[in-house]
């Protein structure tokens, strides 16, 4: 078999966010380490990221801190997160945004010079560094740049298939350059996966189109578990109109900055739906909420910065009742809150977007928005201080990465998330690294069987179209394991699994492995489906509803299930085996921040 050979210390697959960041810390330890990424090194997901990154700095407001971030990211998740995870993120984000800066990322700044902090849902303080609202790029700006200048090989346009394993932990990985189709291995002691979500298991979503699932689908076949899969986060404010833009994302910032949801009769709709865990904090009437924007010290926050899943909700069941926009979505009106200089300075991005995209000028109409798929809270199960999964020399970072944000992550802290995380787990690996390093070989017979299964769908004739399979599998998660689920609905969105998997087992493609979209599909799609069987299972078992996880036919919160994790594993059939997990126990003097910052 043709193939090219490296050698490392750490490869990181991935590059956004989490696995720069990653790269950067185990190559400043002494590892020899390269990036390996599907897409173009600045081209990653982290770009989308609009908003901030959640850090509590205390630059708008002296009274927050670690113990403030830390409490609201817990609520936020319905407490279900890793304690140790919410803590770690809320003591270390400050440190990390600072860091960016000293290696050169620009931030919008307060009258007095500091780094501007803008309002996001479920955050008690202004607390989002940002760069206008597009926070993102200019992150992986910093980063990219930083990557360069250490001298880190990258591998773009590359997909990693498979991990590869001995009988004391990982030894590389095997994948392929998209542009040849050319096979290309890694011997590695430690590979971190920072490889983002699962979106496109799903008909409408944010995510561009790396997100397949292959992390958390290769971590599971390598020996790791998976934890809290049921967990997906729908964005309440994804673009609705046209069809070929639908479920681009619409920033929060856009409510952080004074616009609110209208339904199709014009009211504001959320005060009525104020859930009694956030009543306290809510404002109650349109004026208190508005007066919230210019004195929030003594007046509560507005309903329209709830925690996403308590927004994307109300919007489905508005448009449910009949009262969504004519492209079924609900209104998002900041034209007659804010002057259009005003938009045009804050949301430059947004802006831009829906006049070029949907031919609406934010600055004098609204725009039509709904519920997209947006990020997974579940993921790989780490130990939280090195990120390390259960496979040895096997780290995860970001999205894949599972256990921070709990049932319901906070706009925000994922920036913050990769940036923590990916530092830790770049320092993990590149200590795991230099204690096996020279002791790791590639088994010749697991490369093979590697490539053979990459080149099984040219070898087969008239199988299945992957794009036929892909659709079918979107429209499976979206119709029954979407924003509201029932059991019904779920056990046929398996059945339906359980047939596509037969489907996937005869897939075919023509042409060549020169540059084909069709191969690429094809070797994508067992992940999709891997990750999508693993949250129907957890969301058919998890009989409550909390947080990215609403059952019709459970309505509420369940004081059991807020002390379980459910965990996925690979059974010896290949099957997705799942398990109950106590929640790891708070420490006395964490579980005391929740009654002395009040609500």
């Amino acid at each position: 078999m043709d193939l090219e050979r490296h050698e490392y210390d750490v490869v990181v697959v991935g590059a956004g966010g989490a696995g720069l960041r990653a790269a950067i810390e185990a190559s400043e330890s002494g590892a020899r380490t390269a990036v390996v990424c599907k897409s173009l090194l600045g081209k990653a997901h982290t770009v989308m990221a609009e908003g901030g990154i959640a850090a509590a700095m205390a630059n708008l407001y002296p009274e927050d801190n670690w113990r403030v971030h830390f409490r609201d990211t817990m609520r936020g998740g319905k407490m279900l997160n890793h304690w140790r995870m919410a803590q770690l993120h809320a003591q270390e984000a400050p440190d990390r945004v600072r860091e960016l800066e000293d290696w050169g990322a620009l931030f919008d700044r307060t009258p007095d010079g500091l780094i501007s902090q803008r309002d996001f849902g479920g955050h008690r303080y202004a607390r989002l560094a940002h760069v206008g609202d597009r926070t993102g790029l200019e992150l992986i700006r910093t980063l990219q740049q930083r990557t360069v200048a250490l001298g880190i090989d990258v591998y773009m346009e590359c997909t990693v298939t498979r991990l590869l394993t001995d009988a004391d932990g990982i030894t590389g990985a095997f994948g392929y350059w998209r542009e040849s189709g050319r096979f290309v291995a890694w011997q590695a002691p430690s590979v971190v996966l920072a490889t983002g979500g699962i979106g496109k298991s799903y008909k409408v979503t944010s995510n561009s189109w790396e997100y397949t699932g292959d992390g958390h689908s290769l971590a599971l076949q390598a020996g790791a578990t998976l934890v809290n899969m049921e967990f997906v986060q729908f964005h309440p404010t994804g673009m609705v109109w046209p069809p070929s833009v639908r479920g681009i994302l619409v920033t929060e910032s856009v409510r952080g900055d004074g616009g609110v949801l209208r339904n199709s009769a014009g009211n504001r709709f959320m005060f009525d739906y104020i859930p009694d865990f956030f009543r306290k904090e809510t404002a109650e009437t349109e004026e208190e909420a508005d007066r919230w924007y210019d004195d929030k010290r003594n007046n509560r926050r507005p309903p329209e910065l709830l925690p996403r899943d308590e927004v994307a909700r109300a919007i489905n069941s508005e448009v449910k009742a009949g009262r969504g926009t004519p492209h079924g979505g609900v209104f998002l009106d900041i034209a007659s809150r804010r002057s259009a200089e005003y938009i045009r300075k804050r949301l430059p991005s947004m802006y831009h977007q829906f006049r070029e995209l949907a031919e609406v000028d934010i600055t004098a109409e609204a725009m039509e928005v709904g519920p997209t798929c947006h990020y997974v809270m579940g993921g790989v199960e780490v130990d939280p201080d090195t990120q390390a999964a259960r496979v040895p020399g096997l780290f995860a970072a970001g999205e894949v990465a599972g256990g921070m944000h709990g049932s319901n992550r906070l706009g925000g802290n994922s920036l913050s998330d990769l940036l923590v995380f990916g530092r830790r787990a770049g320092l993990a690996a590149a200590e795991h690294a230099l204690q096996r390093t020279g002791r790791i070989a590639l088994d010749d017979d697991a490369l093979a069987d590697a490539g053979r299964a990459a080149l099984a769908p040219f070898e087969r004739e008239g199988g299945e179209n992957p794009y036929t399979v892909q659709h079918d599998l979107q429209q499976t998660m979206h119709d029954l394991v979407g924003i509201i689920r029932t059991a019904p609905e779920v056990q046929q969105a398996l059945e339906r699994i359980a047939a596509l998997r037969q489907r996937v087992a005869d897939l075919s493609v023509e042409g060549h492995r020169q540059y084909n979209p069709g191969w690429h599909l094809a070797l994508d799609l067992p992940h999709m489906l891997l990750v999508s069987e693993c949250i129907a299972k957890a969301a058919l078992e998890r009989e409550e509803s909390r947080g990215g996880h609403t059952r019709d036919d459970f309505p509420a919160t369940d004081a059991e299930w807020a002390r379980t994790n459910l965990v996925c594993s690979r059974a010896p059939d290949g099957s997705v085996a799942l398990t109950r997990q106590p929640l790891p126990q708070m420490p006395h003097e964490l579980a005391e921040i929740f009654e002395e910052v009040p609500a």
